[in-house]
């Protein structure tokens, strides 16, 4: 994929998935988190590959960080399959 596609998908997809992240984290169950300094400040896109390994490949900017947290895929997993209709912005 070309940098101008990349950035493009990127920018594009940054708000889907804080969105995404938002829902997500707004159960009964979420805990309160503090973001550190060193935190990301462009968009994150993050993508799971196989569900079962609990391993997140998150793309900041023009790199690519691998999590493993089945809990966090979890809950992401969730959030994206929890209301189909949200997607369309709440219509």
């Amino acid at each position: 994929m070309s940098d101008t596609s990349r950035r493009k998908f990127l920018a594009a997809a940054g708000a889907g998935t804080a969105a995404t992240a938002v829902v997500g984290l707004s159960g009964a169950a979420a805990q309160a988190v503090t973001r550190r300094k060193d935190a990301a400040t462009e968009p994150v896109v993050a993508y799971v590959q196989n569900p079962r390994a609990g391993v997140l490949h998150l793309m900041v900017g023009e790199r690519e960080v691998i999590v493993e947290d089945h809990d966090l895929v979890a809950r992401i997993l969730n959030a994206a399959g929890s209301n189909p209709a949200s997607t369309d912005g709440g219509s």
